[in-house]
């Protein structure tokens, strides 16, 4: 598997002992499990995208979504856990059963840069880059003319566009980049908000 970046370390036997656990989707915001603190921080060297085909819960194989992942780039914003030791072994089986249903994402471990001045290693899914899931660098448009027209499972891929634009807005953590795709997608006739699922980190 392809690395995202030079200061990212794959998994090994100890790293299950470094518990934080980075998110820069809607774990930011609906975290679904347990944790000790919270605080925001940045990973360098990568930068939230949507790059990753959506079969399954905003598309289908037939007209394919997107839905989030990390892309190079000068560095993203997101939000980091802080989890018990007592908690890990629980919390670590349902990010496994929420981010992975068809291992489009490699588990990793990151320094991320807190906001309160402290550097930890956390838990991070990248995009797996030799997956079939795997979009790559599209332009802006191309992007937003797959998540206008695709739904699936979870339901349309543009609410789950909208859904990640007002909760980044929420926590104070706004994406130029997602809004100006959000207004790019709304110009092809996007329809009301409706809050998304838990795909993507």
């Amino acid at each position: 598997m392809e690395r995202e970046s030079a200061t990212v370390s794959h998994l090994d036997g100890q790293t299950a002992r470094r518990r934080w656990v980075f998110g820069y989707g809607s774990l930011m915001w609906r975290p679904g499990f347990p944790f000790a603190e919270q605080v925001h921080g940045r990973l360098d060297g990568l930068r939230r995208a949507f790059c990753i085909y959506s079969v399954h819960h905003r598309g289908t194989p037939e007209r394919p979504g997107l839905v989030l992942g990390l892309a190079p780039g000068p560095g993203v914003r997101g939000v980091a856990f802080s989890v018990r030791a007592t908690d890990w072994a629980k919390v670590h089986a349902y990010l496994m059963e929420r981010e992975q249903p068809t291992e489009t994402y490699v588990e990793a471990y990151a320094p991320i840069a807190l906001d309160d001045g402290r550097t930890v290693k956390a838990l991070v899914f990248l995009s797996d880059r030799s997956h079939p899931q795997w979009a790559g660098l599209m332009p802006l448009e191309r992007q937003a003319e797959l998540i206008a027209h695709a739904r699936g499972r979870s339901g349309r891929n543009v609410d789950y566009l909208r859904d990640l634009v007002q909760h980044l807005q929420e926590i104070g953590e706004p994406d130029p980049t997602m809004e100006t795709l959000l207004a790019m997608v709304e110009g092809r006739g996007g329809g009301p908000l409706a809050t998304g699922g838990d795909e993507a980190a």
